[in-house]
């Protein structure tokens, strides 16, 4: 390990940040996106029975946010909506950041694979026409590493944000069926008054 490191130069320092971001940025999604903190159990069975509208609201979920800003405003469906986006927006905070890991981060090896086989080539002595064995094994050395790393920090930046834009656009599905069943019972309920 130590001397894929030593190998990928200068190269190792962005690649390690690329690292370190997707690193966070995968854990702290994993962590913001349970169902606990976007819709509880209790507010999700609620909108099967058709009481979600005498819930109280809270601000420890995104279910339980809007149902406080029904609550607390009695917007029309329009504004509910809006909120809901609002919300929901918010699921997808950080996000960008693998985006621009997955794209930097093999564009960073290809870059210290470009630098490495330039050393090599620089090496090459005029006369003789054979290069110096050890700049071009740092060379090759740079070449290498830098690509398997760059795809190392990418692939799993990849799989990791495919499968949180899944996870995202399911929540939001179920966030805007439940706005919907809202805005359908506070109908009925003014239509019953």
């Amino acid at each position: 390990m130590n001397g894929i490191l030593e190998g990928a130069g200068w190269f190792v320092i962005p690649l390690g940040l690329c690292s370190i971001l997707m690193v966070f940025i995968l854990a702290e999604r994993l962590f913001a996106l349970r169902n606990s903190k976007i819709l509880p159990k209790a507010i999700v069975d609620s909108f099967v029975t058709g009481e979600v509208l005498e819930l109280e609201g809270d601000h420890e979920s995104v279910a339980g946010r809007i149902l406080f800003f029904y609550q607390l405003n009695r917007p029309d469906p329009d504004a509910l909506k809006a909120f809901a986006s609002l919300e929901t927006a918010r699921l997808e905070r950080g996000m960008f950041i693998l985006d621009i890991v997955v794209g930097a981060a093999p564009l960073l090896g290809l870059l210290g694979t470009v630098t490495g086989l330039i050393d090599v080539f620089s090496g090459i002595d005029p006369e003789s026409g054979l290069p110096d064995p050890t700049q071009f094994m740092q060379g090759i050395a740079m070449a290498l590493t830098t690509t398997m790393l760059g795809l190392s920090i990418a692939i799993p930046a990849l799989v990791g944000a495919s499968y949180l834009s899944r996870r995202v656009d399911m929540l939001t599905a179920q966030i805007y069926v439940g706005v919907e069943r809202m805005v359908d019972l506070a109908k009925s309920n003014k239509a019953k008054a």
